[in-house]
């Protein structure tokens, strides 16, 4: 089915069974996992834009109330000398890699007419031959920013469940208030396409970009679509974050002794798998 809020802007490639990769702001871009993880793959890559999502009737831009709540859903703007400089407006961009049979969406989550807005991730699956569409997310959990994120999978066909086992995902029981991507996800397999959300487990009492995360999702992907990928510049960016982060810990008695019981429990449900 095409959309007419899909907005071509190149011809765009048959890519024989290709993969799409999806980033979202929002609900579940926890630590920038999702957007950080996808901007950098697309920063590394010789990629070309071809469409793009029209942010109108998507999202709420004005939502009633003091200022305080209002400023959370309104375009930012940069004015010079009374000049606007840039408005930012919701932003939904499409690239493309045909080397690497790959598309590469950026967007933010809809606030409203989630089924017409599937209809165009949809309609650029089907243009360009997309087998396979791929959501990064994250949520804030119990594992501590000293150990190796934990990585949970949802799967759209039973015969994805080996290959993300392969690569030490387990696998959701999340009961709870959904995402879009879920919504996506539930709609695959009636239009035939695969759909994986790899979703990465992020400390929850931090704030800000989580580089470790973003590795380690990264490290995975790049195992899953064959792609190459200069993993020691995340790896190095990881390590300097965590060195900061624990500087800035170790400054806080409170939030000290709830790391090490973070570690605590996580090493112990390591030892119990691996007595299973």
């Amino acid at each position: 089915m095409s959309s007419e809020h899909l907005k071509l802007i190149a011809d765009v490639p048959r890519l024989s069974g290709g993969s799409m990769l999806m980033a979202m702001s929002g609900w579940m871009d926890g630590g920038a996992v999702s957007t950080g993880t996808v901007d950098g793959i697309i920063r590394g890559r010789q990629v070309t834009e071809i469409a793009t999502i029209e942010h109108d009737p998507f999202f709420i831009l004005n939502f009633p109330g003091p200022m305080e709540l209002a400023a959370l859903f309104r375009p930012q703007v940069r004015y010079d000398k009374g000049l606007v400089a840039d408005l930012q407006m919701p932003s939904n961009r499409f690239y493309c890699d045909p080397s690497a049979k790959l598309v590469l969406f950026v967007g933010k989550e809809p606030n409203l007419r989630w089924q017409e807005f599937a209809e165009c991730i949809f309609d650029m699956a089907a243009r360009a031959d997309i087998q396979r569409i791929i959501f990064i997310g994250s949520f804030g959990g119990t594992v501590p920013h000293t150990r190796e994120p934990r990585m949970f999978a949802s799967i759209s066909h039973e015969h994805l469940r080996p290959i993300l086992k392969q690569h030490g995902f387990g696998f959701s029981d999340y009961h709870g208030p959904s995402s879009f991507a879920t919504m996506l996800l539930s709609q695959c397999a009636s239009r035939d396409i695969e759909m994986m959300n790899l979703i990465a487990e992020i400390p929850g009492y931090l704030q800000g970009a989580n580089p470790p995360s973003i590795e380690a999702v990264t490290r995975r992907l790049a195992r899953i679509l064959n792609l190459q990928i200069d993993l020691d510049a995340l790896r190095r960016a990881s390590d300097e974050w965590e060195v900061q982060i624990s500087k800035t810990v170790s400054k806080d008695e409170e939030l000290s002794q709830t790391v090490r019981k973070l570690e605590e429990q996580y090493d112990n449900e390591l030892i119990s798998k691996s007595h299973e």
